[in-house]
């Protein structure tokens, strides 16, 4: 949860002019000019005497001096040090909200001096976050031996709002939550749905309700945008923002957000057309009838049945569109999906993207609920079976071509799918895919996880890249595991 506010923001003019003439007395020469200082339980420039406790999660070497970066958890500050040193040895902090891909530069807080006769020094404390602001951040050492080159750690952050594997994914996410869009990582628009999507269901999984706001900020600043009521013209774009609400309305209850998923497929519906015999299609601008946006329209359909007392109108659309899903040729004789039809209206034969394959499950449990019909689990069951073996490297999920990049779609495909192996899983008594789901979450928190709970595009291990849409899959994954 956030910490209380419970500094005075009054004070803290005087603080941050305080904490300048500290640094400076202590300092060889003028501190760099501070940046606005942080109010959260403390604000910033606070002595690291007055910590209860100290954890350094990282640290970096530079001629021989040892810098360290130290955390008091409790109150969500930190504080950077070297050692091994002389006189004239500098250290700082530098503080990022996006994850690491920026800082103020020039702003080193806390920039301070070994002293004459002295081998290491440290800064004050700082905020990791800046709640304020909502801001989201994260912490580095940095150190420079007198007249040499300069040293950081990685970044990190304290366990605040971090104190499991799932809830430190989620805000290591939320560090992608661009505060002046509202949509993550600036302007993702499906992906953006789809990590919204993972930070309500973390929500909802492990009760740490911190990024909350996410839910009203996207929805009030993105409304009207586009073809609004988050509508466009890709129908599968539609679907995920239709599933995001009406997660949304599941955990706040709030029915504006249930409106606007029924709006978003109303939209895909006026986009069913006779092309193959039925379906929505793709796009406004042709008629390619596809496996994601047909698969997103039974979910979301179903799950507005479910949702509206009385509904027979979405259930009629649900079971049209299951009717002829399952007849279209697009699952194939491995119990695999392929990516769509051909001009013929037959299986285009295209990769079976991750995504593919798990939205089916969340879909079909979905118009379970809505039916009763205990035959639709034995379908998506046989549909998991196959993929949750087929789609397997080393023992561990793998996206088909998987590269080694977080950026553009591909990296959000897994994601969808453990997630909707997690709905199935649950909605099936003996949670025949726990096993699978555990061991590649554990996989992927011991292999290809840096200090600042960011995750890769591998579950295996590999690349160190990271952007939100491999964080976005990961998140989905460990909530999975533990949901």
């Amino acid at each position: 949860m956030k910490p209380p506010r419970t500094a005075s923001i009054a004070l803290l003019a005087t603080l941050a002019t305080l904490s300048t003439l500290l640094v400076g007395g202590l300092s060889s020469t003028a501190a760099a000019a501070p940046t606005a200082a942080v109010c959260n339980k403390y604000c910033d420039a606070r002595d690291p005497g007055l910590s209860p406790q100290d954890r350094i999660p990282v640290t970096a070497t530079v001629s021989s001096r040892s810098i360290a970066l130290h955390f008091d958890d409790a109150d969500a500050m930190g504080w950077a040090s070297i050692d091994n040193g002389g006189p004239n040895d500098r250290v700082w902090l530098d503080r990022s909200m996006d994850g690491g891909r920026t800082w103020a530069s020039g702003s080193r807080l806390g920039d301070t001096a070994v002293p004459a006769g002295g081998r290491g020094w440290r800064t004050q404390m700082y905020n990791v976050d800046d709640w304020n602001t909502q801001g989201v951040g994260a912490l580095r050492a940095c150190g420079q031996p007198a007249g040499g080159a300069i040293a950081c750690t990685p970044w990190a952050r304290t366990t605040w709002n971090a104190g499991s594997r799932s809830t430190a994914a989620a805000t290591a996410l939320m560090m992608s939550f661009d505060r002046g869009t509202k949509l993550f990582g600036g302007n993702g628009w499906w992906t953006g749905a789809n990590a919204l999507t993972a930070i309500i269901d973390n929500i909802r999984i492990s009760g740490m309700g911190s990024y909350t706001y996410a839910i009203a900020d996207t929805y009030e600043k993105n409304l009207n945008a586009q073809g609004g009521q988050f509508r466009n013209e890709y129908l599968d774009d539609t679907g995920w923002w239709g599933l995001a609400w009406i997660a949304a309305y599941d955990l706040t209850g709030d029915r504006r957000y249930l409106d606007t998923a029924r709006a978003d497929a109303d939209h895909m519906y006026a986009n069913w057309n006779s092309t193959c015999g039925g379906g929505v299609r793709w796009s406004t601008n042709g008629n390619y009838k596809n496996a994601i946006t047909n698969e997103l329209f039974l979910q979301l359909t179903s799950a507005l049945h479910n949702r509206i007392p009385g509904d027979t109108l979405y259930l009629e659309r649900a079971r049209n569109e299951w009717s002829w899903f399952q007849q279209s040729g697009m699952i194939n004789g491995d119990r695999m999906i392929n990516d769509g039809l051909n001009d013929s209206c037959a299986n285009n034969g295209q990769p079976t993207w991750t995504y593919n394959q798990g939205v089916i499950l969340g879909a079909l449990t979905e118009f379970h609920k809505a039916t009763g019909d205990s035959g639709l689990l034995t379908t998506a069951r046989g549909l998991a079976d196959a993929s949750s073996v087929r789609l397997q490297t080393d023992g561990v999920l793998r996206e088909p071509g998987e590269s080694d990049s977080c950026t553009g779609d591909g990296p959000s495909f897994k994601g969808a799918y453990v997630r909707g192996l997690g709905t199935l899983n649950r909605q099936l008594s003996d949670r025949p895919y726990a096993a699978a789901l555990t061991r590649w979450a554990n996989s992927a928190y011991d292999r290809n996880r840096n200090a600042l709970d960011q995750y890769g595009p591998h579950w295996t291990g590999g690349s160190t890249t990271t952007d939100y849409g491999c964080q976005q899959s990961v998140l989905d994954l460990l909530n999975a595991a533990t949901g």
